[in-house]
């Protein structure tokens, strides 16, 4: 197991996966005391989502920053620093060495927490191949995923159907951040590699990230109460 993340509040991010802060504010006001972490990624965040980040983190929510960073190392490291100084709570970058190195380096002795991404969930053996890759998916995650432990990267963000491995290749120390999840009954829509609230967590996820079965739901507050429900459940 990893370490206890005791409230099941805590283990959904919702994902703020929307074109303006309107929406998100919208969304935001909707969920109310329901939901204490939002992701924010490129949508939102170049449509003013960082200063929205700000003032998440003022009202006592937690923010995680899902930029996918992959530069040369100095521009991540400073790139880290700056996040790092608005007090969000995770940072995605690509799981290469120089990267994920890098990354450590720019979070200081802050307390944000640098999760390696590995293969993403929308990807699947012939994107890869593709891609250029000469190992599948099952390859690769282990691979990026024991450089990711040998650097001490703080955590791992990888589709659930590969968290159980990730979980074992890891240890149980560091966290396991899922995308790709979804309700039953809920559409895959761009996502390949998916499963449930409650397969993901048997798996050995510390979060969930579910962003449309929630956002665009009528009733955002119940979607996401349902989902931590069931993550409550297989607890």
């Amino acid at each position: 197991m990893s370490l206890p993340v005791p409230d099941p509040r805590d283990r959904l991010i919702v994902a703020l996966d929307l074109p303006s802060l309107r929406a998100a504010e919208d969304i935001v006001s909707k969920l109310g005391d329901t939901v204490s972490f939002y992701k924010i990624g490129y949508e939102l965040g170049f449509a003013g989502g960082l200063g929205f980040a700000r003032e998440l983190i003022g009202e006592g929510k937690k923010v995680f920053i899902d930029f996918k960073l992959h530069d040369i190392g100095n521009t991540v490291a400073k790139g880290v620093a700056s996040v790092a100084h608005m007090g969000a709570s995770f940072l995605t970058v690509h799981a290469y060495p120089q990267t994920m190195r890098a990354a450590m380096e720019g979070k200081g002795a802050s307390p944000l927490r640098i999760l390696a991404v590995t293969v993403l969930t929308s990807y699947d053996e012939a994107d890869l191949a593709e891609a250029g890759y000469a190992q599948g998916v099952d390859a690769t995650v282990r691979r990026r995923v024991e450089q990711a432990g040998e650097i001490g990267i703080d955590g791992i963000v990888c589709a659930p159907t590969d968290a159980t491995m990730v979980r074992e290749v890891l240890g149980p120390r560091r966290a396991i951040v899922t995308p790709g999840v979804r309700p039953a009954g809920s559409a895959a829509g761009d996502q390949k590699r998916i499963a449930t609230p409650a397969v993901a967590i048997r798996a050995g996820a510390d979060h969930l990230v579910v962003g449309r079965p929630i956002v665009a739901s009528p009733d955002p507050a119940a979607a996401a109460r349902a989902v931590q429900a069931e993550i409550a459940a297989a607890l």
